[in-house]
């Protein structure tokens, strides 16, 4: 005959194993387990009970499996005896269940980095769950709690939610967040070259109001929008966020922005440079960096060319060498003139010498080259059938009238021949401290902020299209750029998309199992190519 024995082991765990008796000699048929707790203790006399069915070839079909408790096992390490035969056992236990399951390996993970960057500085357990639930799925803030309850976190109402995004903005939650992002940059010496860059979000509402406004679109909307600047360190990582009304000029954004982060920060004298594209390009920008001590580097306007370059193409024509670079000068206001064709060589550009003047460089590729003739070609093509009557007339590049006719601007064409394959940089940093292939280099690090923004729109949605007030607006964009710091850092770290780490993490399942007349959750197994991504980002597995 098979019965289930329960054996106290040096270590205080109890041993369940199936043992025979036959003639009075015992013979032990498995060793189940070792049980902790209850539950452990539970799942193990189910498995003994099955295997002791086997053995003898009948079903389990006897009286309900009363509860056990691991204190009631005798130990005989402190001499504790067992209970006598006649006491009353424990009432009877339903068979073990699965009460739930959650993701909770993902769940800590993510907190565990948000908490390693300094975030928990702000003490909202709502906030950093919020956080949290925009990288694994983003949505409405009241499909939130689905989502947190799906990772095993504490059950919150809508209500508390509301609550607490109210305080996002009366505590200063964002003024705490970029604390932290600037000396996480700082660490890392990531502080020498800042990308700045703007976008708009669209809202799809009927009216306008004090912030959404219709204004200029990149994607060709006239729903009302606001404007967005975000400030990031060489690799992205996010170190100011702005929100401007819907109608505000892309070059107006820069400032406010950088004059946070100077306010904000003992910046003392960490030499930074700031690179934008050209549609942050204006006298009062460039005069109000420089003024604060901070260089920078911005794309040029093609139509300045002709006036930087005005020198160049009078003593070496407008043939150019792939990958050659002119170093030269461009005037700080429309109407000053800072070249000189009587020189040959170019002016070598510093602050003061060329007060009223910013240093330019000018770079050709042939591959670019390439890209704007087809351009080129095709604007001819279409000004041509303006001209000749072919196509309907309307507001046409190289197309002028003339005594009441259409002609081709032939001088405007053969101006933008002679620019094909040219790029311009302005800056007020020296040759003698940053070369001008270096400069250019700088510059075409703006991927990286073009790519948070990627990240920010698409990985987190930020597009508030839930939210209507001012307040409600700005306490999801800090939601959304302090979640867009945590999937920055797990990035760079794992060298995995955001994307892809939830995926893998997601499926990895914990169990809360009710047994033996308790409940207690039991960790997932963890894969290799999961594993790989807890030793990159230095957490433990679970139960170890």
């Amino acid at each position: 005959m098979a019965y289930v024995r329960k054996v106290r082991t040096a270590s205080g765990a109890v041993a369940v194993q199936v043992v025979r008796k036959h003639r009075g000699q015992r013979t032990i048929l498995a060793h189940v387990g070792s049980a902790h707790t209850d539950a452990q203790l539970g799942i193990l006399l189910e498995q003994a009970r099955r295997i002791a069915a086997q053995d003898q070839g009948v079903l389990d079909i006897e009286a309900p499996a009363r509860t056990q408790s691991i204190d009631a096992i005798a130990d005989w390490r402190t001499g504790t005896l067992p209970v006598s035969p006649g006491a009353a056992k424990g009432a009877p236990a339903p068979a073990g269940r699965t009460a739930a399951t959650h993701s909770r390996l993902l769940y800590d993970v993510l907190g565990a980095v948000y908490d390693w960057l300094g975030f928990d500085i702000v003490a909202d357990a709502v906030f950093r769950d919020l956080v949290i639930a925009r990288i694994v799925e983003p949505t409405s803030k009241a499909d939130a709690a689905r989502v947190l309850a799906d990772l095993g976190a504490d059950p919150v109402s809508y209500r508390t939610i509301q609550r607490h995004l109210a305080k996002i903005n009366t505590a200063n939650y964002r003024d705490k967040i970029a604390a932290k992002c600037f000396t996480h940059a700082a660490d890392r010496g990531g502080l020498s070259l800042l990308l700045y860059d703007v976008t708009t979000l669209y809202f799809e509402a009927e009216n306008e109001d004090d912030l959404r406004k219709v204004g200029y679109s990149k994607e060709r909307r006239i729903d009302p929008q606001i404007v967005v600047g975000l400030l990031v360190d060489r690799s992205g990582f996010p170190l100011e966020v702005g929100c401007f009304e819907g109608n505000t000029a892309e070059t107006t954004t820069l400032v406010p922005i950088i004059n946070g982060l100077v306010a904000r920060h003992d910046l003392g004298d960490t030499p930074m440079v700031i690179a934008a594209d050209a549609g942050m390009l204006s006298a009062s920008n460039l005069t109000a960096l420089d003024e604060a001590g901070l260089g920078f580097i911005v794309g040029s306007r093609m139509t300045k060319a002709p006036g930087d370059l005005e020198s160049h193409f009078h003593w070496h024509g407008d043939v150019f060498t792939d990958g050659q670079i002119i170093d030269t000068v461009t005037a700080r206001h429309a109407n000053s003139t800072v070249n000189d064709m009587a020189q040959r060589a170019e002016p070598v550009w510093n602050p003061d010498d060329h007060t009223n003047a910013w240093r330019a460089i000018w770079a050709y590729s042939a591959k670019r080259a390439r890209r704007d003739q087809k351009t080129l070609y095709a604007q001819e093509a279409r000004a041509r059938a303006v001209v000749n009557g072919d196509r309907a007339a309307k507001s046409t590049r190289f197309v002028k009238t003339r005594a009441g006719n259409r002609v081709l601007d032939e001088a405007s064409l053969a101006r933008a021949q002679s620019l094909v394959g040219l790029k311009g940089y302005v800056t007020n940093v020296p040759a003698t401290v940053m070369p001008a292939d270096e400069v250019i280099a700088h510059y075409h690090e703006l991927w990286r902020v073009e790519r948070s923004f990627r990240m920010s729109k698409s990985d987190l949605r930020a597009r508030p299209m839930f939210h209507r007030t001012r307040d409600a607006i700005e306490a999801h964009l800090t939601i959304v750029v302090t979640a867009l710091a945590v999937a920055h850092n797990i990035q760079e770290r794992t060298g995995l998309a955001i994307a892809k780490v939830v995926k893998q993490l997601r499926p990895l399942r914990s169990a809360t199992i009710a047994i033996n007349g308790t409940t207690e959750t039991f960790p997932p197994a963890v894969p290799e190519p999961q594993r790989q991504i807890l030793t990159s980002l230095n957490i433990p597995e679970p139960g170890h």
